[in-house]
């Protein structure tokens, strides 16, 4: 019974080994997973590190089309980044939030990620656990969120010259630095002017500020625009039209003064040329029908989103 018994226990311990080595291997490739996933980031990281602070180099950056790209925006270089793998995703994103909701700071907040990612990477290899991690840098944020509101200095809104102050500091870690005098009161000033008015805000969309290029010029003849600049050729000039209106009616059509189209797709068959005279001729009186109604409406400017025939122009 004695030799049955010690047969027994060393029979069943064996399963019991083969379960702890199998439980080991899962935690191996749980570490080794984490430990790609920090050097993904990582990568990320050290690929916008050298653009940062006062001495941070601009990147050259050339498109799958030839174009050249030159900047030291983190946001800008990680979007131009073919990366593949899903953490360096999260980076680039992570960049892509910070630019929406500061408008700076797309490079520290990367640089910042793979600084906190290597750091937890020591901490994992002396047996911390990921959760014990994860809530200390969650309540290290509460902390350093609540140091920092009472480091803050009220700006008002009001106070353009301290608006401009903080612009120019902002300018000078971009290329156009030395042109900071011109380029940021005409930054504050449109900003200011796309304001709601009466209501306590604190973020503009920008996409009410539009940033106009024109080839030929230099930075020192940048203005600021209070109304639309139109950089299409416009149809009045080349019709021998007026090129200069003031307290201009404006009207505004989302349609083309062409004929109408169908959305089936159809062929017309012209037998002789009186069936052609007689289909453009419709065509012009369709036409001058919608130009006479526009014309009624005492609207002196026409902005027209779609195309226009040369026989409404006429």
């Amino acid at each position: 019974m004695a030799a049955a018994d010690v047969a027994t226990k060393s029979g069943g311990s064996k399963p019991s080994a083969g379960k702890h080595d199998g439980m080991w291997a899962h935690d191996e490739k749980q570490k080794d997973i984490r430990r790609q996933n920090i050097i993904a980031a990582k990568a990320v990281a050290d690929a916008v590190r050298t653009s940062l602070g006062p001495r941070g180099m601009d990147k050259m950056i050339q498109g799958p089309r030839g174009d050249v790209l030159i900047t030291n925006d983190g946001a800008t270089i990680l979007n131009e980044m073919a990366v593949v793998h899903p953490v360096a995703k999260m980076m680039v994103e992570l960049s892509k939030a910070q630019d929406v909701e500061a408008g700076d700071g797309t490079t520290s907040v990367v640089v910042l990620c793979g600084a906190l990612l290597e750091a937890s990477q020591q901490l994992l290899d002396r047996g911390v656990h990921p959760q014990l991690i994860a809530s200390s840098f969650l309540e290290a944020s509460k902390q350093s969120e609540k140091i920092l509101r009472e480091m803050a200095v009220p700006v008002d809104l009001k106070d353009r010259e301290k608006l401009i102050q903080i612009a120019a500091t902002s300018l000078q870690s971009k290329v156009v630095s030395h042109n900071a005098k011109l380029l940021a009161p005409i930054a504050v000033d449109a900003v200011m002017k796309v304001l709601p008015e009466g209501k306590d805000v604190d973020n503009v969309d920008l996409n009410d500020i539009r940033v106009v290029k024109k080839l030929g010029g230099t930075v020192d003849e940048s203005e600021l625009v209070k109304g639309i600049v139109m950089v299409e050729q416009k149809v009045s000039k080349r019709a021998g039209g007026p090129s200069r209106i003031q307290n201009a009616k404006i009207g505004l059509i989302q349609f083309c003064l062409s004929a109408p189209k169908t959305d089936m797709e159809n062929n017309i068959v012209i037998k002789d040329y009186t069936a052609m005279d007689r289909m453009l001729r419709e065509e012009r009186i369709l036409i001058a029908k919608m130009v006479k109604q526009i014309a009624a409406t005492g609207c002196n400017v026409l902005l027209i989103q779609k195309s226009i025939l040369r026989d409404a122009v006429n």
